[in-house]
């Protein structure tokens, strides 16, 4: 289980999020919706200490942790817990596809080379690269890269990975197949936030949606409650802005 609670964050006088509280089961897909700008990635990057949060809670199974307050090691606990999938891939590029992968393995969990090196093999080949492992991230597509960059999250086995918005550097044509693939580490019953802007996606894979707007948290609830029947105005206009109307409350 992850919970959040109470977690604020501001750049300068900006007031970035607001108290926002989420709770997420085991094994549950929460997608996080909402306009630019709302918090959406602020937030998953105070999840995994890439920003530090003014306040809040986080909990992640039996561990908790203040937010503002923990140490190095309790970041690091947090960390050892939690995978990010970057919008821009953020490899390695002095290393190839297999070496970003074990990367994690190694430094983080401390495996012995030949242990990384099959779990490696083995996830790469699992999203479809096992041609690729010895390719440098400059010699593949950015959807190539983002599988590497899949693959390197789900190799670590965490209790839960952050998605933050994981197609939105990606050709059109390659959103698909990384969103399909997205699906099918759902089904192996891992833990997800994502953050994205592909509706069909949230009403197809996530157990839970979250409408975050102005640093807050507007409205949650199933995809069906989400999209067939939003109760808070402000979810409906968004929603109005990206998705049919006659669509929105017939699903």
């Amino acid at each position: 289980m992850i919970k959040l609670e109470n977690v604020k964050k501001s750049f300068g006088k900006s007031e970035i999020l607001k108290g926002v509280s989420v709770e997420v089961g085991q094994g549950d897909v929460t997608v996080i919706i909402g306009p630019s700008g709302s918090g959406k990635t602020t937030l998953l990057r105070c999840i995994n200490f890439l920003e530090r949060a003014d306040e809040g809670k986080l909990t992640i199974g039996e561990l908790s942790v203040d937010l503002k307050k923990c140490h190095k090691k309790e970041v690091l606990a947090v960390r050892r817990r939690s995978a990010f999938v970057f919008q821009n891939y953020s490899l390695f590029q002095n290393k190839t596809a297999l070496g970003n992968v074990m990367e994690g393995l190694l430094v983080v969990q401390k495996k012995p080379k030949e242990e990384a090196r099959r779990i490696a093999e083995e996830i790469l080949e699992w999203v479809g690269l096992a041609d690729r492992m010895d390719y440098y991230p400059v010699n593949l597509s950015g959807g190539q890269q983002q599988r590497v960059g899949i693959a390197r999250a789900v190799a670590l086995s965490p209790d839960v990975i952050l998605f933050d918005e994981p197609t939105s550097a990606l050709d059109p044509e390659l959103v698909g197949e990384t969103l399909e693939l997205i699906k099918n580490v759902a089904k192996k019953g891992i833990t997800m936030i994502v953050v994205t802007h592909e509706m069909s996606f949230a009403q197809d894979v996530a157990s839970q949606v979250i409408f975050l707007d102005e640093g807050q948290v507007v409205e949650s609830g199933t995809p069906k409650e989400i999209f067939g029947r939003p109760k808070n105005e402000r979810t409906k206009q968004f929603l109005a802005r990206i998705i049919p109307q006659d669509y929105i409350f017939t699903i």
